[in-house]
């Protein structure tokens, strides 16, 4: 059972960074709609407009509660979110909220505080909005990947990848589920390494579909990361705890610099992909909270 103090930071700390990667998946998936599709187009924007909302009010909250780590480490808001936000928003023409980026870079100004019971009220309230709109965004995402796999839809996303945010989405409402408990999901080790190796694999070969033919080397690169991590989630189960973890904070900061580098040269328009700038922004904020997930898993 989580202590008071615990559970506002907790759930403040995983909405911060959950209802952002949400909301961008909504946004991912408004965009590479077809125009033929206008339903769908804009229940992706009424989604991801009421996870930018939620997200809103976690920030106002998120003051003062936050811990340093969780700031520094980029996990929310990188250098380059808002002008990956902005850039993204005026090629494909879809809206930002660029005031909650800025909302976020605030906080790392705000000093630590606690505060009492009537937060504890308001954070409970604000993991029950954000499960049951999350539910909602699980059963569209569902819907589309049914129809996109059925050939009822077009939709310029992998299947895979379609499936990707749903397992991401799933991921994050097992922890509101536990989080109506008082507590956190009880996982092994092997459950939570490889469901983040996996992730960052996916990533991976996402990273090399999308970029052109011949950016070559980056593909290369995209290519052996890839199967570093597919080699990692099938050796979990027969690798010392430590070592696991080790590899697993080597091939994460490798993959995290590749994103970084990926996504300046992006911004830069050095690279040519079919990757708008805020999806590179969004995976390497996902490596950067997996970092953290391992620090701490070191201790």
């Amino acid at each position: 059972m989580l202590s008071r103090q615990d559970f506002i930071r907790v759930s403040i700390e995983i909405n911060l960074f959950f209802q952002r990667i949400m909301k961008e998946h909504l946004f991912f998936i408004e965009t590479n709609l077809q125009p033929v599709n206008p339903a769908f187009i804009s229940k992706a924007n009424m989604l991801k407009q009421k996870f930018e909302q939620l997200l809103l009010e976690t920030v106002h909250y998120a003051k003062g509660i936050v811990s340093e780590e969780a700031i520094k480490s980029n996990e929310y808001v990188t250098p380059y979110t808002l002008k990956a936000e902005e850039v993204t928003s005026r090629l494909t023409g879809a809206s930002i909220n660029t005031n909650i980026t800025r909302c976020e870079y605030a906080l790392v100004d705000m000093p630590r505080h606690h505060r009492d019971e009537w937060l504890e009220n308001v954070v409970y309230d604000l993991n029950r909005k954000s499960y049951y709109l999350l539910k909602e965004v699980i059963a569209f995402k569902k819907q589309l990947f049914a129809l996109s796999t059925e050939c009822k839809i077009f939709i310029s996303l992998y299947p895979e990848m379609l499936e990707h945010l749903i397992h991401e989405a799933d991921y994050y409402l097992d922890i509101l589920k536990a989080l109506h408990e008082r507590k956190l999901p009880i996982k092994t080790l092997c459950d939570e390494l490889n469901f983040w190796n996996h992730t960052m694999g996916e990533h991976a070969q996402f990273i090399d579909g999308m970029l052109d033919p011949t950016e070559r080397t980056l593909k290369k690169i995209a290519e052996a990361s890839a199967k570093e991590f597919e080699k990692l989630t099938e050796e979990c189960a027969k690798t010392p705890e430590n070592q696991m973890i080790h590899k697993s904070l080597q091939d994460t900061e490798a993959i995290r610099d590749f994103k970084r580098q990926a996504t300046e040269g992006l911004l830069k328009c050095k690279i040519k992909s079919i990757i708008p700038p805020l999806l590179a922004d969004h995976v390497l904020r996902e490596a950067n909270h997996y970092l953290r997930l391992l620090d701490m898993l070191k201790c």
